[in-house]
């Protein structure tokens, strides 16, 4: 294992060489996103729906209208930033594109984000991907999420026991109903390793929330007694 971990390293330092870090944003050579672009990303802020973390239209609220009349069963979603500009650009060639380099950037915001809005954490738990999208993408984005946060929130991160079974068509053009009834059934806890521990879910992106109340309830039938989920991003 060390030798492998000192061959990765190497094979890293070669590529930054051969094709230096270029930022996202900007286009300057040096890292992939440079702290001037980093601060161009558009933050999610308060009044927040207490739910499912959407913006809320006033204070008068704490609870947006969705949630109102259809709650999540989760106990609470946060998101860092609105999916979009480079932020998009960004989560796209993460999760695309190969450029699993981006995880420590995104790790580091995760857990500062953390640092300022704590949340309920005594194990982090990626979001899996089903086993044939893992083989033909070649790795998990929320894995990577997840072991940059817990390196540096010093969390263990649990990645066996939550499974997806049924590998869901694609969610894209489905209303929030829909996309609940694409995801019922799609996720198991195997094991008893996540009883009375309050779990913090991680995955990159949430639109209307569906897949991680789908874990959740996975997650909350394997006796978790709390899931709240962190992404990096929330779809407007």
């Amino acid at each position: 294992m060390a030798l492998l971990g000192k061959a990765e390293k190497i094979k890293s330092y070669l590529l930054d060489i051969l094709f230096p870090p270029r930022c996202i944003g900007c286009k300057r050579l040096g890292e992939w996103l440079c702290d001037d672009c980093l601060d161009e990303i558009e933050r999610l802020e308060p009044p927040l729906c207490s739910l499912c973390g959407r913006p809320l239209p006033g204070l008068s609220l704490r609870i947006c209208p969705l949630c109102q009349s259809s709650p999540l069963k989760i106990d609470g979603i946060r998101s860092i930033a609105y999916y979009d500009g480079i932020m998009r650009e960004a989560i796209h060639r993460f999760k695309y594109s190969g450029l699993v380099e981006l995880s420590i950037p995104f790790g580091a915001m995760m857990s500062s984000y953390l640092m300022e809005n704590p949340l309920p954490a005594d194990a982090i738990v990626p979001v899996p991907l089903h086993e044939e999208r893992l083989k033909e993408r070649g790795y998990n984005q929320a894995a990577l999420l997840a072991h940059e946060l817990g390196r540096k929130t010093g969390l263990p991160v649990v990645k066996k026991p939550l499974v997806r079974i049924r590998d869901t068509p694609p969610q894209v053009g489905l209303s929030a109903d829909e996309r609940k009834e694409n995801m019922k059934g799609a996720f198991i806890c195997i094991g008893e390793g996540l009883a009375g521990r309050r779990v913090l879910l991680v995955d990159d992106v949430v639109t209307t929330g569906a897949t991680l109340e789908a874990c959740s309830l996975a997650l909350k039938d394997a006796k978790a007694i709390s899931v709240w989920a962190l992404t990096l991003a929330r779809a407007r």
